[in-house]
């Protein structure tokens, strides 16, 4: 609020005539109050930051497991991942064996990258598997309930248990931490049901390293 004050405009010269001198003060008090309610307002209104995070439930091996009682993975069923430097992917299909040959191919993030070969070996698989992500849409727009979609979707999966693509994912120091969660995120994408995150064995990680230097 401006208050507008007259005050006396003593000492003028003889002769002229005599004006009042007018003074201008500004309150600031109903600011203040405007201050705590704009404060007020965003604090009620503005959502916090919430920190991102992924929790992975990872099993506890059993030490009373016979050999015997293990899973054995197939070299036709597997493909490995190498997280690397530089935002760059190492992989290979099968199981490194002394007696074959490995051909390591390098790839990256994003669609023309690892998403398009995990989509390619998971549907050379089971060509099915594309008929997850339509029941995900339809599930999506309520065209589907979330249990028709989950029956459907174990039905697919469990039709190529036998042969279904099995992915191990390999980082090694050089990667960052976003690298993992980006591999995660393209498990989702792809409809990849069974992957696992394992350690890099020193003669992987030679192997990584003769082919990004």
């Amino acid at each position: 609020m401006a208050d507008i004050e007259a005050g006396g405009g003593g000492g003028h010269k003889k002769g002229s005539k005599g004006r009042k001198k007018k003074s201008v003060r500004v309150d600031f008090t109903p600011l203040v109050d405007l201050g705590f309610l704009l404060i007020t307002f965003f604090m009620l209104t503005t959502s916090m930051t919430r920190p991102k995070t992924m929790e992975i439930q990872k099993p506890k091996p059993d030490p009373n497991q016979k050999e015997d009682e293990k899973t054995k993975l197939k070299a036709s069923q597997a493909m490995t991942i190498f997280l690397t430097k530089d935002n760059k992917i190492v992989y290979y299909f099968g199981l490194m064996d002394p007696n074959k040959p490995l051909t390591p191919e390098v790839t990256n993030y994003g669609v023309d990258g690892i998403r398009k070969i995990l989509k390619k070996a998971n549907h050379d698989r089971n060509p099915l598997v594309d008929s997850i992500q339509i029941y995900k849409d339809m599930a999506r727009l309520n065209k589907m309930t979330i249990e028709d979609y989950h029956k459907n979707r174990k039905r697919i999966e469990d039709q190529a248990a036998e042969k279904a693509l099995v992915v191990l994912i390999k980082a090694d120091d050089t990667s960052t931490y976003k690298n993992l969660v980006d591999i995660l995120d393209e498990m989702s994408i792809t409809n990849v049901r069974s992957y696992a995150i394992v350690d890099i064995t020193p003669a992987e990680v030679q192997l990584v390293k003769s082919i990004i230097k």
